[in-house]
């Protein structure tokens, strides 16, 4: 494996900017797995950035489906959802993050440890939902890889 600098400073909103692709992994507790892969884009919106996802959708015995998503990021690394609702803070050098939205719960990781690819697991559970997501993020055009669900 070749050797490669590691950026271990903590992140700022800036880093996030541009183009990147994700592959991203929901294993559901009772078995279910879904794959998405697609791209995001952090763009300059009103002093933050504007965080687009599109992507397509595997579920096992369906046709693909084409997905989205929108967060608002802050200076602070505070993302919200698309209609303004906190969601969560990034911690800048990775870290725990969690995330109540009744009845459920998530519970996430952010980790840069393999900057400028890096990865998010939410472990969500709730009376309506029980699963681990796992996506991996890396530059358009670099080199990325997809653990699973665990991380691995």
């Amino acid at each position: 494996m070749a050797d490669r600098k590691q950026d271990m400073r903590s992140r700022q909103l800036s880093d996030f900017e541009g183009a990147w692709a994700f592959r991203r992994e929901i294993v559901e507790t009772q078995g279910g797995r879904v794959l998405v892969a697609g791209h995001a884009v952090w763009l300059p919106a009103d002093g933050g950035l504007i965080c687009d996802e599109t992507g397509e959708m595997h579920l096992p015995s369906h046709a693909p489906m084409q997905v989205t998503r929108r967060y608002r990021w802050e200076a602070d690394l505070t993302v919200r959802f698309a209609d303004g609702r906190f969601f969560h803070r990034v911690p800048g050098e990775g870290g725990d993050v969690s995330h109540w939205c009744d009845p459920d719960h998530y519970d996430g990781t952010y980790d840069f440890s393999d900057w400028p690819a890096f990865a998010v697991v939410w472990r969500v559970h709730g009376p309506r939902k029980d699963y681990r997501m796992h996506t991996r993020y890396w530059r358009e055009g670099g080199t990325g890889y997809f653990g699973d669900a665990d991380g691995n």
